[in-house]
C-alpha cells in the first residue's frame, strides 16, 4: 500500500467515525433519517432483522419492495444479493410467514423473458435510493431506472428507458391461480393473484389494475410458461403474466399507475382514482413524504449521534407499518373489507399482518401512547374478526395463522381500553376474550391449547402431548391478569373479576424452588425430569427457562418472593448476564437462528434477538436496584442496534424489537401492558418531545447525558423530585416535563424503597400498592 493511499484511507475512516460520533442537536425532517435497508442483511441461519425495504405509507394496505428472491421466497430482499427479479406488491409480515396477494413488476429492454431468472438484472446499492416514501434503482442489464412512490392502496412507477424498439414491462401475477388481461384502448392491464402462504381462504383474490401513460406497441401474454397466440389478450390459469412493450428514446420516461383490491376490479379502479387519479409522480411522492413527516414527527429527539438518530427513526418507521390495513373505502366513502375469516365482503375495518406473541409487549403500548387513533381502528378490526370468525386471531396473515403460543389478544384489547381508547365495541371484545380464555380453538394458536387442563389444574401439563406447555401456562396467567384488569374497568360482576385475579397467580405452579426457575410440570404434580434450564423449546417457546422465568409481567413482587426476596431476585437477574451463552438445541434437532443470535451477542443468556426476555432488563426496578436497569438498557441499545443492513440482533418482528428501542431511547418501557405504568430506564438522547394525539406534549430532558453518563442521579417530573421507578400513563397524557440528571456512577440511594417500586398484583391483593 503506498503512503498516499494509506493517508487517504485513514482520513476516510476518521471522517466516517467522526460523522458517527457527531452530536446532532435536532432533526427537522425525520423521514430523511430512516434507513429502510436496516435489517435486510439476513438469512435463514442468522437474522439481522429479516426486514425488507417497505415502500409504503404508515399502515398502508399495500407495500412495495424490490425483490431479490425467487417467486414465493419469503426472503424477498436480502442485502447481499446481486440481482433484482422485480418489484413486488407485498403484504408480507415476516419471511417466516411469507406473503399473500402478491404480484410483481419488472421493466426491461431487448428480448422479453417469461423466466424470472432470465428477467433478473444486476444492480448495486451504490445506484439505489431507499426511502419510506420513494425507491429508485438502476437495473444494469436492462439499462432501466425504476422509481416507485406509494399511497395506501396504489402506487406510481416511473421507468427511464434506453433507446430501444423493445422496451417493456413484465407483470407477473404469480402461481396458484392468477389472471391477466390487456385492454388496448386504455393501455391497461387488469388481473388478479390468488397466491397466499398460510391458512385456507374462501373468495381470495387480489385484483389489480395498471395503466401506462404511453401507447403500448406490443404485448405478450403468457400462461404456465407458454406465450399465448398473438391474438390472445387474456389468460387465466395456474401462473399467468403479461409483457407490454414500447418504442423508446434514450432517457424517455414512462409512468405506470397501479392499484389493487381484495374486493373487486371495480374497487381497485376506485382505489386508484381516489388515491392517484391525475396526480403526477411528483405529487404522489410529495404526499407520501408528507405523510411520513407527520407520522414520524410525533416523536422528536435530539442530542444524539448520527447513528443513534438514524437508528431511532429507522426503528420508529418499523413501528408504524404493521398491522396494515385490510379494509378499503367504497363508493359511499364507507370502510369495507374482504373477510379472511368467512370470505365475505362486509362493512367495517379490518387489519392483518401481526403476531400478538411478539407485539403485545411494546408495539401496541406504543400505539396506545403515541398513535391511539390508529389502534381505535385496529380494535374495531379485532371486533369484526371475532364476529366473522368466532375467535380473535393471535397471528393474522391475513386470517388465523397456526403459529406461536399464548392468548395475548387479551393484552392487546385490555391495554387499549385501560389506556383510554374508546369508540369501538369493547363489550364484544370482552366477550371474545372470555371465549378465548376458556376454550381450545380450531387450532393450537387460537383460543388456548390445553384449556381444560389449565382450568382444572392451573397449568398445562408437560406430559399430555401439548408442546411448549410451560410457556403457554405463563402466558395464560398473564393474559388472565389482562382480563382481570379489563373486567374491573368494565365493572363486571365481582365473582368474574375475582376468578381472573385468582387465575393470574397460576404462574406459581411452575416455579421450581430447587433451581429457582420455571419448569414444566407433569399432570400428577411432579416436575419434568430430567430438566436442563439451557434447553431451548420443549416446555418453552423459542427460548429456555432462563428466558421464560421472567414472564410474570404482572406480579414481579410475587416472583421475587418465590426466589427468596429482592436480593435473591436481583442476583438471579445478574446471572442471566454472567452465565455463558451455552445451549441445548436437541429439541429442535439443530441450532435455530434465535439460538445463534444469543450465542454471538456476548451477553450471556440474555437473548434480546427474541421477545420473551426483552422486558427482563427493567425488572431491577421492582427490587430496588434501578441502576442495573439503566446500565443494561443503555448497553443493549448501544451494542444490539445499528442503522445498517445488519442493524438488528434478531427478527424485527412487526415493530416489536423496534418499539423496544424507541421506548428505551426515550427512557421508559411498558413492562406490563394492561397497567398504566411505564418503567424507567436510561434516556439515550439529551432531549425528546412526544406530541400526543390530545395535543399535549411530553418533554424529556437528560442533563449531562453521554455514553459514559448512563446512570440517573436525580429525576424531576413537572419540577418536583420523583423518586418512583415508574411514570404513569395519566401523567404523560396530561402533558408533562421529565428532567433526568445523568452521571457516570450509579446512584444507589434513589429508587430503593419499596414504596417506589412499580405495580405488582401481590401488592394490590395485600393492599400495599398505592
Amino acid at each position: 500500500m503506498n503512503l498516499r493511499y494509506l493517508i487517504y484511507s485513514l482520513s476516510f475512516l476518521f471522517s466516517i467515525g467522526a460523522l458517527s460520533a457527531q452530536q446532532i442537536d435536532q432533526v427537522e425532517r425525520p423521514e430523511e433519517w430512516v434507513n429502510t435497508l436496516m435489517g435486510t442483511d439476513s438469512k435463514v441461519s442468522m437474522s439481522n432483522g429479516n426486514t425488507y425495504p417497505a415502500i409504503a405509507v404508515p399502515w398502508g394496505m399495500n407495500f412495495w419492495s424490490p425483490q431479490t428472491g425467487k417467486m414465493g421466497d419469503g426472503w424477498m430482499y436480502t442485502y447481499a444479493s446481486d440481482k433484482l427479479r422485480g418489484f413486488k406488491q407485498t403484504h408480507q409480515p415476516s419471511p417466516w410467514m411469507n406473503d399473500y396477494g402478491q404480484f410483481s413488476i419488472m421493466p426491461g429492454s431487448g428480448t422479453p423473458e417469461i423466466d424470472q431468472n432470465k428477467r433478473a438484472s444486476w444492480f448495486s446499492h451504490k445506484s439505489e435510493t431507499a426511502k419510506p416514501y420513494y425507491y429508485s434503482v438502476y437495473l444494469a442489464d436492462a439499462d432501466v431506472t425504476t422509481e416507485i412512490t406509494p399511497t395506501e392502496r396504489a402506487a406510481v412507477f416511473r421507468f427511464t428507458f434506453p433507446e430501444s424498439d423493445s422496451s417493456f414491462v413484465a407483470i407477473d401475477a404469480f402461481d396458484r391461480g392468477s389472471e391477466v388481461k390487456f385492454i388496448p384502448s386504455e393501455n391497461k392491464i387488469v388481473g388478479y393473484s390468488s397466491r397466499y402462504s398460510r391458512g385456507k381462504y374462501e373468495n381470495f383474490k387480489n385484483y389489480f389494475v395498471i395503466y401506462f401513460d404511453k401507447d403500448v406497441t406490443f404485448t405478450k401474454i403468457w400462461k404456465d410458461s407458454v406465450y399465448q397466440a398473438a391474438s390472445e389478450q387474456a389468460a387465466a390459469g395456474n401462473h399467468t403474466g403479461a409483457i407490454v412493450g414500447f418504442k423508446t428514446k434514450r432517457g424517455e420516461q414512462v409512468n405506470m399507475r397501479v392499484a389493487s383490491s381484495f374486493i373487486s376490479y371495480e374497487q381497485a379502479e376506485l382505489n386508484l382514482s381516489r388515491e392517484v387519479g391525475a396526480k403526477s409522480f411528483a405529487n404522489v411522492h410529495d404526499e407520501a413524504k408528507e405523510a411520513w413527516h407527520q407520522t414520524l414527527s410525533r416523536v422528536k429527539v435530539g442530542g444524539g449521534t448520527h447513528d443513534q438518530l438514524k437508528t431511532f427513526y429507522s426503528c420508529l418507521y418499523r413501528t408504524v407499518l404493521f398491522p396494515n390495513k385490510l379494509y378499503e373505502i367504497d363508493a359511499n366513502n364507507e370502510p369495507v373489507h374482504w373477510s379472511p375469516y368467512n370470505g365475505k365482503i362486509l362493512p367495517g375495518r379490518m387489519f392483518a399482518g401481526t403476531g400478538f406473541w411478539d407485539t403485545f409487549r411494546a408495539l401496541y403500548p406504543f400505539l396506545n401512547l403515541v398513535y391511539p387513533e390508529i389502534n381505535v381502528e385496529m380494535q374495531e378490526g379485532l371486533a369484526n374478526a371475532y364476529k366473522e370468525g368466532g375467535w380473535l386471531p393471535e397471528w393474522s396473515s391475513p386470517g388465523y395463522a397456526n403459529i406461536m403460543v399464548g392468548n395475548n389478544s387479551a393484552s392487546v384489547v385490555s391495554d387499549a381500553h385501560i389506556k383510554g381508547l374508546r369508540g369501538y365495541d369493547i363489550e364484544t371484545l370482552y366477550e371474545a376474550l372470555l371465549n378465548g380464555a376458556n376454550n381450545e380453538g380450531p387450532m393450537t394458536a387460537v383460543g388456548r391449547a390445553g384449556a381444560p387442563y389449565y382450568l382444572d389444574l392451573g397449568y398445562v401439563p408437560y406430559d399430555v402431548g401439548i408442546n411448549e406447555n410451560a410457556a403457554r401456562t405463563l402466558e395464560y396467567a398473564y393474559d388472565d391478569f389482562a382480563i382481570y384488569q379489563l373486567a374491573k374497568a368494565l365493572k363486571k360482576p365481582k365473582k368474574e373479576i375475582e376468578l381472573y385475579r385468582t387465575r393470574s397467580m397460576n404462574y406459581k405452579h411452575l416455579f421450581d424452588p430447587a433451581t429457582g426457575l420455571m419448569r414444566g410440570k407433569n399432570k400428577d404434580g411432579s416436575f419434568q425430569s430430567p430438566f436442563n434450564p439451557f434447553t431451548w423449546g420443549d416446555a418453552f417457546t423459542e427460548g429456555n427457562s432462563w428466558h421464560y422465568t421472567w414472564s410474570v409481567f404482572h406480579d414481579v413482587e410475587g416472583l421475587a418472593r418465590l426466589m427468596g426476596g429482592h436480593k435473591a431476585f436481583t442476583t438471579k437477574l445478574d446471572s442471566v448476564f454472567s452465565l455463558p451463552p451455552v445451549y441445548d438445541e436437541s429439541y429442535y434437532g439443530g441450532v435455530i437462528h434465535e439460538i445463534r443470535e444469543m450465542q454471538v451477542a456476548n451477553m450471556g443468556q440474555y437473548a434480546h434477538g427474541n421477545q420473551p426476555i426483552q422486558h427482563m432488563i427493567y425488572l431491577y426496578n421492582y427490587a430496588g436496584e434501578p441502576w442495573k436497569t439503566q446500565y443494561w438498557a443503555r448497553e443493549t441499545m448501544d451494542r444490539m442496534y445499528t442503522p445498517y443492513p445488519d442493524g438488528y440482533c434478531g427478527d424485527e418482528d412487526n415493530g416489536q424489537t423496534s418499539a423496544w428501542y424507541v421506548f428505551s431511547a426515550l427512557g421508559f418501557y411498558p413492562v406490563c401492558p394492561a397497567t398504566n405504568e411505564y418503567i424507567l430506564g436510561s434516556p439515550l438522547f439529551d432531549k425528546a418531545e412526544i406530541t400526543l394525539a390530545n395535543g399535549k406534549t411530553v418533554s424529556i430532558q437528560a442533563g449531562n447525558n453521554s455514553a459514559e453518563n448512563r446512570y440517573v442521579q436525580q429525576l424531576n417530573v413537572d419540577g418536583k423530585a420523583h423518586a418512583k421507578n415508574f411514570i404513569t400513563h395519566e401523567q404523560l397524557q396530561k402533558g408533562t416535563k421529565i428532567d433526568f440528571s445523568m452521571g457516570a456512577q450509579p446512584n444507589t440511594q434513589r429508587g430503593t424503597s419499596a414504596k417506589d417500586f412499580p405495580y405488582s398484583l401481590s401488592l394490590e391483593v395485600e393492599g400495599k400498592y398505592k
